[in-house]
């Protein structure tokens, strides 16, 4: 059995054809957990502010006596922002 047997397929490149802003996070989340970095940084360059957005996600289930909402929209915009910058440097 192979870890890619288990990764999702994006539909978007599936039945459209194009990637989706979000194509390629899971072979990158895949490197970083493998410690191979750079080729993850490559792959997805959001990679690390999403992994640092579901650490701080999950915080906040946890610790219900602090606010998380300013700070995990500020992570939701800087994401997007990365996502954008990385998909145009691809396809540009």
């Amino acid at each position: 059995m192979n870890i890619d047997d288990f990764m999702l397929t994006c539909p978007s490149k599936k039945f459209l054809g194009v990637e989706c802003l979000g194509c390629g996070a899971q072979r990158a989340i895949l490197l970083v957990f493998e410690g191979k970095f750079s080729e993850a940084f490559q792959m997805y360059p959001a990679v690390y502010t999403l992994l640092l957005f579901f650490l701080i996600l999950g915080v906040s289930f946890i610790d219900r006596k602090r606010k998380y909402s300013k700070i995990l929209m500020i992570m939701v915009i800087v994401n997007l922002i990365i996502m954008v910058i990385g998909y145009m440097y691809k396809h540009c």
